[in-house]
């Protein structure tokens, strides 16, 4: 029912009917300014390898798409979730299961566009969820939190000539939670077109054209915000892009690469040679032995003469581009909160104790805020999913409990971490409950368990050998 949401359809409303019209179709404004919105289609084509200053000669890094899926992976490469508690519980964790197979790859689009919207639906007796990108919904509201307490979201199709388009308006309001749907009729894909009936589109035909859902106090829509400060404009609560700060340098780093590119192509090796050096073929021209090797010259010498061949040789230059490019890595990692060493070159990096330290804890910074910044929506999405199994009637009423496990071994030296654990037990700073949850990933009964355990097999075999001595 919501799977075919469209990017295109921010331009159709900027070009074709405005804030105004929009106002007017939905009696709303939307709540984001000019300048994010410029932004956010600068985010959305970079990181689709498409930026504005790409072209024949400039070519394409693609440290958009690397930055956003390297933060994407440690965020949630170990994610373990668990939905817990009774029947409904259990129901949830099978929809939620679905969600997390696709979140490695759906976050890497959040986090490069700055935000990812989940908005759960029922379809065919089960809980789906869209993920929407930050370019492709639009908000309208938003609480004292910065929540997003009201947004439209978009949906396309075609039947034969005609294209449809239905927009979906939630806006919280006292009595609960009002969804909206208008759809429009038109020839063409660039233009809106007229008002009609939902029951033109057949996926659309049992959707009603507004409905309160009452008894909540927030929509049924969770919204990942990339936690970085929105220097864009900083009046907005949206997110912005994990490599935001970085667009200039990220420009810079494809131009100094486009540069060694060139140095390799213009400082190929060639040999050039008179054309009376070769034989020729039925149309006249010389016959090559190997034309990356061989160019061809009329030199109007004879053969044995010094001017028959050239060798062409020059000397590369390509130490000092890529150190250039390497330091422009660096600052591209430094504005977008990565360790030294994750795009520049690692054997290049400064091995001093606190350099080291130092970009170790820039990374976990990111990656901690991130996770927890996920946390949330996912906490808000499960939330929601609840309110629809009620809805819908999925599932048997019940409680639940959530429990998020990161595990943080991608962005820790967990040898380092053990050893210093240890150390600290030794020394009666740690208790050994503590090290055994910490560093087994024990919860605080089972520790407890394994130290009794221990401890017990300590005192059996302390016995076993006082009995032996007597």
């Amino acid at each position: 029912m919501f799977q075919r949401i469209l990017g295109w359809i921010r331009e159709v409303i900027k070009r074709m009917f405005g804030r105004d019209a929009l106002k007017s179709a939905l009696q709303v404004d939307i709540a984001i300014s000019s300048e994010m919105s410029t932004a956010l289609q600068l985010w959305s084509a970079m990181y689709a390898n498409q930026a504005p200053w790409l072209s024949g000669d400039v070519k394409s890094l693609n440290l958009p798409a690397a930055i956003a899926g390297e933060i994407a992976r440690a965020a949630t490469i170990e994610l373990q979730v668990e939905i817990s508690g009774s029947a409904r519980a259990a129901f949830l964790q099978e929809q939620f299961s679905r969600v997390q197979a696709q979140l490695r790859e759906q976050v890497e689009k959040g986090v490069a566009k700055g935000g990812l919207m989940f908005k759960p639906y029922v379809s065919g007796g089960r809980i789906s969820v869209d993920f929407v990108q930050a370019d492709q919904f639009y908000p309208v509201a938003f609480d004292s939190d910065g929540d997003i307490t009201s947004c439209i979201f978009a949906d396309h199709r075609r039947a034969g000539d005609r294209y449809y388009t239905r927009l979906e308006l939630h806006q919280m309001q006292p009595g609960g939670c009002l969804i909206r749907n208008l759809a429009f009729r038109s020839s063409s894909r660039e233009v809106l077109g007229q008002p009609c009936q939902l029951a033109e589109v057949q996926d659309w035909a049992d959707l009603q054209p507004e409905a309160l859902i009452t008894g909540i106090d927030r929509p049924l829509y969770a919204y990942f915000r990339y936690p970085l400060a929105n220097n864009i404009d900083p009046t907005s609560p949206l997110g912005v892009s994990c490599y935001s700060r970085a667009v200039d340098q990220i420009k810079h780093a494809d131009e100094i690469y486009s540069n060694l590119i060139w140095e390799f192509e213009s400082g190929k090796r060639a040999i050039y040679v008179d054309e009376l050096a070769f034989g020729k073929n039925s149309d006249g021209k010389p016959v090559l032995p190997d034309r990356r090797l061989y160019r061809t010259i009329m030199t109007g010498g004879e053969i044995g003469s010094q001017k028959l061949y050239e060798a062409w040789s020059p000397e590369f230059r390509d130490a000092s581009i890529k150190s250039g490019l390497d330091a422009v890595l660096k600052r591209i990692e430094f504005n977008c909160g990565l360790a030294y060493g994750t795009l520049s070159d690692p054997a290049s990096v400064e091995k001093t104790a606190t350099e080291i330290k130092a970009s170790k804890q820039r990374s976990y910074a990111t990656i901690t805020d991130t996770q927890k910044a996920l946390q949330s929506a996912l906490e808000k999405l499960i939330w929601a999913m609840d309110i629809w199994a009620t809805l819908a009637n999925l599932a048997p009423k019940g409680s639940y409990s959530t429990a998020f496990d990161f595990d943080d071994s991608v962005v820790v030296d967990k040898d380092q971490q053990f050893q210093q654990d240890l150390r600290l037990v030794q020394t009666g700073l740690m208790s050994k409950v503590d090290f055994l949850m910490r560093n087994f990933r024990l919860d605080e009964k089972t520790a407890r368990e394994k130290l009794a355990e221990i401890q017990g097999e300590r005192q059996a075999e302390t016995d076993l050998f006082a009995a032996e001595e007597m």
